[in-house]
């Protein structure tokens, strides 16, 4: 091995090279490393196989080398044995044609061996050339020279190849040309220049460590190979009680339990462990510091464990706030019912305009299902989708949630004010659920916005534009509501554009069987059982099929995940002891006397179970209690208001 070249001080700035290879691609490449001599420091070194990669290692741990420079087997070894960039000298094509024109005129007869594998191509390149070749591949020295021993036994006179076959070629004195061009050549320069700068950016990011770790608020020191302390930031020093001396001192000396011995051992990052230190409990990462490859230290960072539970509350109240999209299409809608593929087509058809729309039904039936279907198949479907219902916030917030309001509007209100709901959707879909529960004052401010398509934030005096599309609904008779005063009748005609009506489950028997099915088998995969949906609820298809559905879908669907608890005790559906469901389901095996509507039977037999207590009896038939209260007015109009057993 011959070093003929040693890097100069004066030249520091520049990426520093370290160009490997065999003597004959060495010399055939000086032309090229005197054109470089300006841009980088080339160091040129003799080296082959184990002895290259000895070479290459000797380089880094001195710190003498930025990338390196190779062909062939060369290049291979040390990108497997190195955590250094690498640049090959590539074998183009037009080398090899170059290279093969040249042999022509010596022989009718080439041989080529080659490093890695060889080139099918050269079937074609034979024929146009009218020159015979014969070519192989090796990977190890000894190959090359198994292969090449083969070609001057068959009377191969010249030889094309790398740089370890062209030496042998010269030593049994045949004709050999080397299989490269100084395009090439310049070519792999160029990338080990550009890939020196890289690791000179990677290696600067390391001398920032102590400037960056002064700005984070997480605890972090880091340690070189020695384990002394290199960088520790202000959050550690007033964890360890020590504000100063503590550079250079050995960590374990210092403060045993954060050692990082086992880190600088191993090489290996630990993430996310879980620390007791001080009396209080933190989350650690050991991470190994590396320069070129090399491990040169390791850093540890302890984040407080309170703070990470308070920010991932903070994060899924701000993740469940901003959840503005809508994540059903038509698609999820299930159903084959004249009733229901109407209502589906009637749908589409709405989503294909801007207009308002109404939409009518039960509670349960999937309105919202409905009002993400027409946002999802909208112009708008690539913008917010914000829902709220209106039945579930007292008038001041309801207000307050849809208008928003400005800093200082009322006692409590944020820093800042807040955007309402109208904004947040703007370009996009606001869907106004229980639209027949909102307050009358605010249903006159709900008129004004549709109209004249701004807001006034509570507090405000400029107004807002917004472009919403609005979709409502109700499960209440909003004609009636219009007579006894309680619901504006300009607003209706305002929202009524387009009206969509959604079947109760009791209209579409056909979609009983399909709606169960589907609902049980997912819940059955969810919890884990390996029972066929179909089979296990065929013996309960006659009763799903008699059952009104006052709670409709939703109900339904309740149903289907109980009976899914259910069937886990059972490993096959010949075991299932079906009169044990009665207790757990017993909406499903309510009689219906004749002359009884169904749901009045249905309502009074639940709260019968229920003892009195509108809550349980809400529970079991799928329904909320404001749902259940009305029914029982509709049933009995002098209900009271209140609870009247434990509700």
């Amino acid at each position: 091995m011959n070093a003929l070249s040693t890097p100069l001080p004066h030249r520091a700035r520049l990426p520093r090279l370290c160009f490997l290879s065999y003597r004959q691609i060495r010399e055939f490449a000086m032309p090229v490393v005197a054109e470089y001599a300006g841009r980088a420091e080339i160091e040129v070194v003799d080296g082959t196989f184990g002895g290259a990669l000895a070479t290459a290692r000797d380089r880094l741990e001195r710190g003498l080398v930025d990338a390196f420079v190779s062909a062939g087997s060369n290049a291979s070894i040390l990108r497997a044995g190195l955590e250094a960039p690498v640049a090959t000298i590539q074998l183009g094509g037009f080398d090899l044609l170059q290279a093969l024109i040249q042999a022509r005129r010596v022989s009718n007869r080439v041989g080529i061996v080659m490093y890695g594998q060889t080139i099918p191509e050269l079937d074609a390149v034979k024929d146009l050339l009218n020159i015979e070749i014969t070519q192989y591949a090796y990977q190890t020295p000894d190959d090359a020279r198994e292969r090449f021993e083969q070609l001057r036994r068959d009377g191969f006179e010249v030889i094309v190849g790398s740089s370890l076959v062209v030496e042998l070629a010269e030593e049994a004195g045949l004709h050999a040309l080397l299989a490269y061009s100084l395009a090439s050549i310049r070519k792999g320069f160029e990338d080990a220049i550009e890939l020196a700068r890289a690791a000179r950016l990677e290696a600067g990011r390391y001398e920032q460590l102590n400037g960056v770790l002064h700005n984070l608020q997480e605890a972090v020191l880091a340690v070189n190979r020695e384990h002394r302390i290199i960088a520790v930031n202000p959050a550690m020093q007033r964890l360890l009680d020590r504000p100063h001396r503590l550079l250079a001192q050995r960590l374990e000396d210092v403060e045993p339990e954060l050692s990082l011995q086992a880190t600088l051992d191993s090489g290996t990052e630990e993430r996310s462990i879980v620390l007791r230190y001080a009396r209080r409990d933190w989350i650690a990462n050991r991470t190994p510091i590396r320069e070129h490859g090399e491990l040169v230290g390791a850093a540890l960072t302890l984040y407080d464990a309170r703070r990470i539970h308070e920010a991932d509350t903070s994060l899924r109240i701000q993740q469940r706030r901003h959840q503005n999209s809508a994540r059903h299409g038509f698609a999820s809608l299930v159903g084959q019912s004249p009733a229901f593929v109407r209502t589906v087509n009637t749908a589409r058809r709405y989503a294909k305009t801007d207009l308002g729309v109404l939409i009518a039904g039960e509670s349960g039936v999937g309105k919202e299902l409905f009002a993400q279907a027409i946002h999802n198949d909208s112009a708008r479907a690539d913008r917010p989708f914000v829902a709220v219902n209106c039945a579930a916030f007292p008038e001041t917030l309801l207000e307050s949630e849809l208008f928003g309001y400005e800093e200082g509007a009322f006692t409590g209100s944020r820093r800042g004010g807040k955007r309402g709901l109208f904004e947040t959707a703007h370009t996009g879909t606001l869907f106004l659920d229980e639209i027949g529960d909102m307050p009358l004052p605010l249903q006159t401010r709900l008129l004004r916005v549709l109209q004249e398509r701004e807001i006034t934030r509570l507090g405000a005096t400029a107004p807002v534009p917004v472009d919403v599309r609005v979709i409502t609904a109700t499960h209440q008779p909003l004609e009636e509501m219009i007579a006894a005063k309680r619901f504006r009748q300009d607003l209706y005609y305002r929202i009524n554009t387009l009206r969509l009506t959604v079947p109760p489950l009791r209209e579409r028997g056909e979609d009983i069987a399909l709606l169960a099915q589907a609902h049980a088998a997912r819940c059955l995969r969810r919890l884990g059982s390996g029972l066929d949906a179909t089979r296990a609820l065929a013996p309960l298809m006659p009763q799903f099929m008699t059952a009104d559905w006052p709670g409709n879908v939703r109900e339904l669907e309740n149903i289907c995940e109980r009976v899914a608890v259910f069937l886990l005790q059972f490993e096959r559906i010949e075991d299932i002891r079906w009169d044990e469901l009665r207790h757990d389901c017993p909406e499903l095996f309510l009689r219906h006397p004749a002359g009884t509507p169904p749901m009045r039977e249905r309502v009074q037999e639940a709260m019968q179970l229920a003892g009195g207590n509108r809550q349980r009896a809400a529970r079991q038939l799928g329904i909320s209690r404001s749902t259940l209260w009305r029914w029982l007015r509709e049933l009995d109009p002098g209900t009271p208001e209140a609870e009247d057993r434990g509700g």
